[in-house]
């Protein structure tokens, strides 16, 4: 399992890296939250620590479960009451509070991997009313029209597909197909989604969702 340590004290992180590493996991560290954010993607399983130089770590949590269900350990010196309470609504899966004996640790650590375990789907087709989208062969036809898409217009189509009839947030979109949930400048995503609209040719088909993101929904031709 491959681990992030998202830790600023390099004693603290070199210990937990070498213990996780011993167990038979493969451990590396984030020193900041916007590390944190950016590599994610390469993580099974966060360690987060809640006291980060340049964002409270409460506030990472926030935004990696913006875009991630991946299983969020907070292992932190932050003992009152408010922060675990906080933490753990706020989706951390556990909470553990330095110091903290390894052997404690990686139990915990592989309890809350057990019980997050989720497989994913296998490549195929997905079908929205008469929208079918083959994740296999990277082909999407509408009516049996086949659609001729850029690779990204096909990744948002296949990201929107896999959730047909649910939103999907501007984050999920911007993460899923630039790996960055929060860059400033997403303008590409509205490129994309304007060009994806015109070969679809389908008005109301994927709905905008205002603040919130977008939903593709089956509509009639």
């Amino acid at each position: 399992m491959h681990l992030m340590v998202v830790e600023d004290d390099d004693a603290v992180a070199l210990a937990l890296i070498d213990a996780v590493n011993a167990a038979g996991h493969e451990a590396f560290r984030a020193a900041r939250g916007a590390d944190a954010l950016l590599r994610h993607q390469q993580a099974q399983l966060i360690l987060l620590d809640l006291g980060l130089p340049d964002m409270d770590g409460l506030e990472v949590l926030r935004k990696l479960r913006q875009v991630t269900e991946v299983p969020i350990v907070i292992l932190t010196a932050r003992n009152d009451e408010r922060s675990v309470v906080r933490g753990l609504r706020q989706g951390a899966d556990d909470y553990l509070v330095k110091p903290i004996g390894l052997a404690v640790l990686l139990a915990r650590i592989e309890a809350v991997a057990r019980r997050s375990r989720v497989q994913a789907p296998d490549a195929g087709v997905l079908a929205v009313g008469d929208l079918q989208v083959d994740t296999g062969k990277r082909e999407a036809a509408l009516a049996g029209r086949e659609l001729s898409l850029t690779a990204k217009e096909f990744d948002l189509l296949a990201l929107l597909a896999q959730h047909a009839g649910s939103v999907v947030t501007r984050e999920q979109i911007l993460d899923s197909l630039w790996g960055d949930a929060f860059m400033a400048v997403s303008r590409s995503l509205d490129v994309h989604l304007t060009g994806l609209r015109s070969k679809l040719d389908r008005p109301g088909m994927i709905v905008n969702v205002r603040g919130v993101g977008y939903r593709i929904e089956a509509v009639d031709a």
